[in-house]
């Protein structure tokens, strides 16, 4: 059985228009109720015109195609659990609205096999083609201690 099945190269995708009850429960599970997110009046005001999604609810979208890749890697069989260690370099471009449908890619970039970890190009376009956000992944395959003690 193989510790990760991940190679450079590897993609997968994940897309979602993103509506006001995503952002509002979001703000209700953080407490992040800023106007920038919620008040579309004090939004009229700004170079955007309207309210934008929180970035941190955007990097949750990269977490779900992370998953998407995990579920890829786990259906093949290995004797790991993959572990997010973070994300780096992670920037918001462009603003994402309400009704904005964003589409993320995942690509792995880097397989570490000694240290059993994995780097991942992350994208963020919106419906328009746009880059909105973009980050690197880092994903650490942690030996399973089960399959560790039926080897021995």
């Amino acid at each position: 059985m193989k510790s990760m099945h991940a190679e450079i190269g590897d993609t997968v995708r994940f897309s979602k228009t993103v509506a006001e009850a995503d952002v509002y429960l979001y703000a209700g599970i953080t407490g992040d109720f800023s106007g920038n997110h919620v008040n579309e009046e004090f939004m009229k005001n700004s170079i955007y015109g309207h309210r934008i999604a929180h970035g941190a609810l955007v990097v949750g979208f990269m977490s779900t195609a992370s998953t998407l890749m995990v579920d890829r890697s786990l259906s093949q069989g290995i004797d790991s659990t993959p572990v997010s260690l973070g994300y780096d370099r992670v920037r918001f471009l462009n603003p994402v609205f309400f009704g904005d449908t964003i589409n993320v890619t995942y690509a792995i970039k880097e397989v570490d096999t000694e240290r059993r970890r994995t780097r991942a190009r992350v994208d963020v376009h919106n419906q328009n083609g746009t880059l909105v956000a973009v980050a690197e992944h880092l994903l650490k395959w942690v030996k399973n201690e089960t399959a560790e003690s039926e080897a021995a």
